[in-house]
């Protein structure tokens, strides 16, 4: 697992052999490559997780949910719910 950004589809770009989407993240639009998983497929409405302007993962609305969490608690740095801390 990566430290990713959630978003969600809002569309795929014409042209560039069908590796781009445009994503909504955290209300701004952004241009993201869906190349490495060619293996998906992707329309409006799907969640991602996205890393350095490539989507790492095809996820769901709580997995999305997840990793905003996640971000949040780094930011406010805080300990995850569940994980001890280190001494």
């Amino acid at each position: 697992m990566c430290l990713g950004i959630p978003g969600q589809v809002v569309s795929m770009l014409d042209g560039y052999g069908g590796q781009l989407a445009l994503v909504d993240v955290a209300g701004e639009h952004r241009k993201v490559n869906v190349g490495m998983l060619p293996e998906e497929t992707f329309s409006a409405g799907d969640w991602v997780i996205i890393h350095m302007g490539f989507v790492m993962e095809k996820t769901d609305k709580a997995g999305a949910d997840a990793a905003l969490a996640g971000l949040q608690l780094l930011r406010r740095g805080e300990p995850a719910p569940g994980l001890a801390e280190s001494p």
